[in-house]
């Protein structure tokens, strides 16, 4: 990770995001962050047992010990190695107590993290990458961060994903405005650079600055070679 972080430092990124980076020890990641003056925008909780399919833990019933676990482990290293916000996994599951096990574990969330100061993000994920997940789109969770009231609790705004389950990036991103917390985004249907798909990120991320969002957006595609060749659209969108 530190090497990555270096990379994007080269490559002409402000800042960084990572997934899951508990192997590699928070000293070494705030030192690459030190060298090259890069912000850490966030990382998520733990998926759980990945090779039994679980992708989160907050919002699986009879959890809440391993959800805990996992929300304390992802806002202490955050807060070691000055990140801003921790998206906290729900996990694969549905139902009334799947919702009720979820609002318990990031109402704790949102006080755990308010201590050092930190954001906490949740994401709806869409059905072909994540069938079961939890969490599947934005008037969901719209609906679960009002209910839950913290002022530290936001949406990931996800425009590879929301393009993918609710068509109209564009629509959406006004709508939800007042409660995103980070933008991502990655080319439709197939999440590559988004120099191409169906969603014209041009016209969107010319609307995001007119909407007057002055923050970084997480460049959370998959290259289809090295990732510095698939850099070209940085020079033609940004």
């Amino acid at each position: 990770m530190p090497d990555a972080i270096r990379a994007a430092k080269t490559a002409g990124f402000d800042a960084v995001e990572c997934h899951w980076p508990y192997d590699t020890p928070a000293s070494e990641v705030k030192l690459a962050l030190a060298q090259t003056g890069l912000s850490m925008l966030g990382l998520n909780t733990v998926r759980g047992d990945v090779a039994a399919g679980e992708m989160g833990l907050s919002a699986l019933p009879g959890r809440r010990d391993d959800a805990l676990s996992a929300i304390v482990q992802a806002v202490s290293y955050a807060d070691a190695i000055g990140a801003q916000a921790v998206h906290v996994m729900a996990g694969k599951c549905d139902g009334v107590e799947a919702e009720a096990t979820f609002i318990e574990n990031l109402s704790a969330a949102c006080e755990i993290a308010r201590r050092s100061g930190l954001t906490i993000l949740i994401e709806p994920l869409n059905a072909f990458d994540a069938p079961g997940y939890f969490l599947g789109n934005t008037q969901q969770a719209s609906t679960l961060i009002r209910q839950i009231d913290a002022s530290n609790l936001k949406l990931m705004f996800d425009c590879y994903h929301v393009g993918r389950t609710e068509v109209d990036v564009a629509a959406t991103l006004q709508k939800m405005l007042p409660i995103i917390g980070h933008i991502q985004f990655a080319a439709v249907p197939d999440r590559g650079a988004p120099d191409h798909g169906d969603v014209d990120f041009r016209r969107i991320f010319s609307l995001i600055t007119e909407l007057g969002w002055e923050h970084p957006l997480g460049a959370e595609y998959r290259p289809a070679g090295d990732t510095e060749s698939s850099l070209g659209w940085m020079a033609k969108l940004r």
